[in-house]
């Protein structure tokens, strides 16, 4: 399979969907066309001030989330954060330049209102546009799933929850008896190895799923060469549920096939989008949190004898250890071999530390560590050097939350996994959610943590 035969190579990566490539470019172009469509309802001319925003409103917004298989309720809410977000960056933006006078106040208004109930909409018209296309006879497509134990039975379940996409789900096809198959496969089960490729024949059967274990290498290649004979499109689905995979893809290397199970998002222009990200949103923060950051240093100062920033050594990217800056909230600086995490009524948080903690006003100058490119505005949070020496022992795959640079907030830490993790349950789930994100980085999920820290800097009182 792997011989050159004049093709230059054997796999590829998977094609964007149209469904996908529609939804990168509906959100940022319907969004800049409803911005032109009301200056134009208004008799506004467009000018060079006109076109910058709506170039750095495609910039912001480009790729658009396929948000077509979600539920109306979720892409609601979904579309309303990061709308919100934008706004906030745009006007954030706006201040740090002095340039929000250079737009109608009427204009900016009915656009801001206008565009995410349209995007709703464009939502809701192209999801019943794809379910109606699905439903039709000529696109419905059959589908056998080969192995009936757990793995096979997750893959029938997916097509099942997702009727939406017009595959219909035969059965399974299996050399064990019943009483040695899944549970929920019994009775579903087509027939043995030996009669999927006449099944395929005789049925016209669109797609085939190979589930067995990388064990059963000489039937799955006895299985290969007999559906090849058909017209299916075979997948083969691997048992990798019990490794905690990170931006999964196929990749060629001159011609030899390399399948990734932990890499960094953040690789190429991606990585250029989140550290330009992180220097726009970044810098403008700075610029408006200055009086604040002198305020509240005056206020470590005159609390208790001390420096105003306490700086302590924390894994940054890849395990590196770098040097993160908070406002102080301790009468000490513990930064050594053990360092105890803060609890409740710690008797060495003073009390205006307390506030500073609660409110989270002592994070505040790690934005200088984002401009310094040691950190990112969202991102795992950094734990010191001492608890990671310890946990990296205690969690599986603790240590690969590194493979990203850690964040002043984080996926975690929105849903409600901030303060002290007095238990190995509580790291556990606090890396979860980072993995989490690292899975499903995107722009867009950046801007919905964002928008989602500031409310609970004001709501939340979980953090001490």
């Amino acid at each position: 399979m792997f011989e050159d035969r004049g093709y230059k190579r054997t796999f590829y990566s998977a094609p964007q969907s149209v469904t996908s490539l529609v939804a990168a470019f509906l959100e940022p172009t319907l969004t800049v066309g409803v911005f032109l469509a009301v200056s134009a309802w208004f008799d506004e001319p467009i000018g060079r001030s006109d076109l910058t925003l709506c170039l750095l409103i495609f910039a912001l917004t480009f790729p658009g989330r396929n948000r077509f298989w979600d539920r109306p309720l979720n892409a609601a809410v979904d579309i309303g954060t990061s709308w919100l977000s934008l706004l906030l960056i745009l006007a954030l933006c706006g201040y740090a330049t002095r340039s929000l006078q250079l737009f109608r106040p009427d204009i900016v208004f009915w656009w801001s209102v206008t565009t995410p109930v349209l995007q709703w909409l464009a939502f809701f018209v192209g999801r019943k546009m794809l379910r109606q296309l699905a439903s039709q006879p000529q696109n419905r497509r059959s589908a056998v799933v080969v192995g009936a134990g757990a793995l096979g039975v997750k893959v029938a379940r997916a097509f099942q929850a997702r009727g939406d996409i017009g595959l219909l789900f035969l059965g399974y096809f299996d050399d064990r008896a019943d009483e040695r198959v899944d549970t929920d496969a019994r009775g579903l089960r087509l027939g043995n190895l030996k009669q999927v490729a006449p099944f395929i024949r005789d049925r016209g059967v669109n797609e085939v799923y190979i589930t067995l274990p990388l064990g059963s290498q000489p039937r799955i290649v006895e299985l290969l060469e007999q559906v090849q004979g058909t017209t299916a499109s075979v997948f083969f689905v691997p048992d990798v549920f019990g490794i905690s995979i990170i931006q999964g893809r196929l990749q060629d290397m001159n011609g030899v096939p390399v399948v990734g199970l932990c890499e960094t998002p953040f690789t190429g222009t991606n990585r250029l989008v989140k550290r330009l990200s992180d220097l726009v949103l970044g810098g403008a923060i700075v610029l408006l949190i200055a009086p604040v950051l002198a305020i509240i240093a005056i206020g470590v100062k005159l609390s208790s004898p001390g420096p105003a920033i306490f700086k302590q050594r924390r894994n940054g990217l890849d395990g590196e250890e770098i040097v993160v800056y908070k406002f102080r909230s301790m009468r000490t600086q513990d930064n050594g071999a053990v360092v105890p995490q803060a609890t409740k009524a710690d008797p060495r948080i003073t009390p205006f530390g307390a506030f500073l903690r609660r409110s989270s006003l002592d994070e505040l100058p790690q934005f200088i560590n984002v401009l310094q490119g040691r950190m990112s505005i969202v991102g795992p949070r950094p734990h010191a050097v001492a608890h990671n020496e310890q946990y990296r022992q205690l969690i599986k795959a603790y240590m690969v939350r590194h493979k990203v640079k850690p964040g002043i907030t984080g996926w975690a830490q929105i849903h409600g996994h901030r303060g002290e993790t007095d238990t190995i349950d509580k790291m556990q789930a606090r890396v979860e959610y980072d993995l989490e994100y690292l899975r499903n980085w995107s722009l867009g999920l950046d801007l919905q943590i964002i928008a989602r820290t500031i409310k609970l800097v004001f709501f939340d009182r979980n953090a001490y």
